[in-house]
């Protein structure tokens, strides 16, 4: 009997996997997207000569636009048609934009076409860690939750790796670069037509026996009953028409400002984005550069695994300190690097312990904790409004770069970043709670009474 029960949670736990590895797809997707531009953009400049605010702006700038839009408005389809049906529009976005990218004429319409990519960005950023938090038991959250940004990180790898081996097909090299997305996309939309809809959103909206058939096709372990019951324990006292705005949720709201800040203050976006041109400024050739990038986006996906398979072992905030320090030291270097003029392979190889602290840290970290820390019945508009933090600054500091290189140049700006990670470390210290193995709404209850709390 006992055998029977383990086999048949084996049977449940390989089903809510395959679940989540569709819903995380969103990930691969944002990272493809966000990073397929690295090898296309100094082209499109040239190509349509564009200055460097017109090009940081419109061609760089309008697909992050959409992102901040997208998220801001992400929590809205999220709560009114569901955690599923957003993820299969936002499927459908990034089709339309990776073709019609691909045969734009100018840069306007390009970045028409981009900012309709961003738009699919931005609302991932919500549902897709909303969904999967919210089928996953509270001891698997932080691995399953995870896979989202594992696939966000293999999006980027594939990214790189693709604009490598695009680069010299011809002299319209990048619409391939660029247009390539649409067969994962179409993929991606297909599949997540097959996952069932979150129980717990479900209840939310009274569908009590949907949700039943859900929950014990995915969770059996795990009645309805017991399910309301810690529905109805973490939305004690609340009120339909809460806000999240209101006193007693400013801890978590708090939270999820200061992860989402300090995510964009390490450089990370900045970095990503412009990559081929940052190995190009330290010295590094157009081909070495690209290959370089490759290089970025293994060491990315190899700490994401380690970072995902230790969230649930030593918690979010120990990674976070992992992270913070492995921040400090590696944007130093990359500062000292270039005000020094060091040789030129010492920025690559200080990068690559960029990436690693990023991936090990807020990498694993920050979609898992925004998607906690929010009662239930706020969780889709929290999540939007950790997005919305999280991309607004995404779009404002990648689009600033071609100018401050300009200006300042690398070596100050990388140690501005420093400087912000050292604000980071004081925040993991003092501020930040544990959450592993917490339940989603014992989480709610608490963070939104008192930080104290938790310890």
């Amino acid at each position: 009997m006992l055998a029977l029960q383990k086999s048949t949670n084996q049977i449940m736990n390989s089903k809510i996997l395959r679940i989540s590895l569709i819903a995380a797809l969103a990930g691969f997707l944002f990272g493809f997207d966000t990073v397929v531009i690295s090898g296309a953009e100094k082209k499109l400049q040239l190509l349509w000569n564009s200055s460097e605010a017109f090009h940081g702006t419109v061609v760089i700038g309008m697909a992050l636009f959409g992102t901040v839009i997208g998220a801001i408005l992400g929590g809205i389809p999220t709560n009114k048609i569901g955690r599923k049906n957003t993820l299969i529009w936002i499927g459908i976005l990034y089709s339309i934009s990776a073709i019609g990218s691909a045969f734009a004429n100018d840069p306007v319409t390009f970045g028409i076409f981009r900012f309709i990519g961003g738009l699919g960005v931005g609302a991932s950023t919500v549902a897709a860690p909303a969904y999967i938090s919210e089928i996953a038991p509270a001891k698997d959250r932080g691995r399953l939750v995870g896979l989202y940004q594992f696939m966000l990180v293999f999006g980027i790898l594939v990214a790189f790796m693709s604009n490598y081996a695009l680069s010299n097909v011809g002299e319209n090299d990048w619409r391939w670069m660029v247009g390539v997305e649409a067969f994962p996309a179409v993929i991606y939309t297909l599949f997540v037509l097959t996952v069932p809809k979150s129980p717990r959103w479900l209840l939310t909206k009274n569908r009590t026996e949907e949700a039943k058939k859900i929950l014990y096709s995915i969770n059996p372990d795990l009645s309805l009953e017991e399910l309301e019951a810690e529905i109805a324990y973490g939305e004690e006292g609340a009120a339909a028409s809460e806000s999240i705005f209101m006193k007693k949720y400013r801890f978590p709201l708090t939270l999820a400002f200061l992860i989402a800040f300090f995510n964009q203050f390490s450089g990370i976006n900045a970095f990503l984005y412009y990559a081929p041109r940052i190995f190009e400024a330290a010295g590094l050739g157009e081909s070495t550069a690209l290959l370089s990038s490759i290089g970025i986006g293994i060491t990315n996906l190899i700490f994401t695994l380690l970072g995902i398979f230790l969230i649930d072992r030593l918690g979010r905030k120990q990674l976070m300190y992992f992270g913070s320090i492995g921040y400090i030291i590696s944007l130093s270097l990359v500062a000292a690097a270039f005000i020094l003029n060091w040789e030129s392979m010492a920025v690559p190889i200080f990068l690559f312990l960029f990436i690693a602290s990023h991936a090990i840290g807020q990498g694993a970290v920050i979609w898992v904790f925004i998607s906690e820390v929010f009662p239930n019945h706020l969780r889709g508009t929290g999540q939007a409004f950790g997005s919305s933090v999280h991309w607004v600054l995404a779009w404002l500091i990648p689009s600033s770069i071609p100018a401050l290189f300009a200006w300042v140049g690398p070596g100050p700006v990388f140690g501005f970043f420093a400087f912000m990670m050292v604000l980071q470390l004081l925040f993991v210290m003092f501020m930040m709670p544990e959450t592993k193995g917490i339940t989603l709404e014992e989480l709610g209850k608490k963070l939104s009474r008192s930080k104290n709390n938790i310890d």
